[in-house]
């Protein structure tokens, strides 16, 4: 079991926590234990499908799949689109982003925009561009703590100002950015606007609920997100719990939201995850046991 140094990245809106990556250049390191130093691509050059699973390691090869991260948006983030797997490999060559969001904190009246409340095409979303009112195109959201969100690759998005969020998503940092605000840098500068690549990118459908339901649930997995790149759950446990994850042939990550949380593995490894730390859990260590330190609320993740 492996934790990681947080990676952290300050930008105009507020920062990024990058708690497991594996894009180039920024990749995590090991924070303790006797690979304390490691890369997780070295682990993974290392261990292969012992680290991710058989199946992920045909698809992926030496690429870690996940990208996790604690948001910490002061203003809101620019509004955006991701390209999906094809187009970003063609532009790119690169994989897509698809993501989620899980509300951790948001401030009274704070909100995201996720989707379009009308039908737009191409043309009709550049113009909206240029005379700066695509938010009016945008479904607009208030949040709060326990919120999730799916977002596809293709479906333009921003976060709001006063919220942290954890976001999992594919292993990749393509951002097509459309609108950012009217804002400056700190030199005087506007960042550059991706207008025309976003065009291509944007999936125009409109759906009437752009939230994920749920129903919490004490000392069980509830799971939020099942699509072609991972299975996110919602743990929240008041006592221990173990599990069997042989079935699986993948590595599963936690992230540790409130409170601490005890693993103990079957080599008998013991690790304490704190509130805001993330653990990963080879493939090929398969059987854990959980203990809440007082309770404990943890996303649970797989490919």
């Amino acid at each position: 079991m492996y934790k990681f140094l947080p990676i952290i990245k300050t930008l105009i809106w507020g920062s990024e926590s990058w708690q497991l990556s594996g894009v180039a250049g920024s990749l995590s390191v090991v924070y303790e234990g006797p690979e304390k130093g490691a890369t997780i691509a070295e682990l993974l050059s290392e261990q292969r499908e012992k680290l991710v699973g058989k199946r992920n390691y045909q698809r992926y090869g030496d690429t870690f799949p996940l990208l996790i991260k604690f948001i910490d948006a002061h203003l809101p983030l620019s509004v955006q689109v991701h390209p999906n797997d094809e187009l970003a490999m063609k532009r790119h060559n690169s994989f897509g982003k698809t993501e989620m969001w899980y509300v951790l904190h948001a401030e009274k009246g704070a909100y995201l925009y996720s989707g379009f409340n009308r039908l737009l095409d191409p043309n009709s979303y550049c113009q909206m561009v240029e005379n700066g009112t695509i938010t009016d195109a945008l479904a607009k959201h208030e949040v709060h703590s326990g919120d999730v969100f799916f977002l596809p690759a293709g479906r333009v998005h921003s976060i709001g100002g006063g919220t942290t969020i954890a976001e999992i998503q594919q292993t990749s940092d393509i951002t097509y950015r459309i609108f950012d605000f009217n804002r400056l840098d700190k030199n005087g500068n506007a960042r550059e606007l991706h207008t025309e690549l976003a065009k291509d990118a944007i999936d125009y459908t409109v759906f009437s609920d752009y939230r994920t339901h749920y129903l919490p649930c004490i000392n069980r997995p509830v799971e939020l997100v099942n699509c072609n790149y991972f299975t996110t759950s919602l743990l929240e446990l008041s006592k221990p719990i173990k599990f069997d994850h042989s079935a699986l042939d993948s590595f599963v990550i936690y992230m540790c939201l409130e409170d601490d949380c005890e693993f103990t593995d079957s080599s008998n490894q013991v690790i304490t995850l704190h509130a805001g730390q993330t653990l990963l859990v080879p493939a090929s260590n398969d059987k854990l046991s959980l203990r809440p330190i007082g309770s404990a609320k943890l996303l649970e993740v797989h490919n």
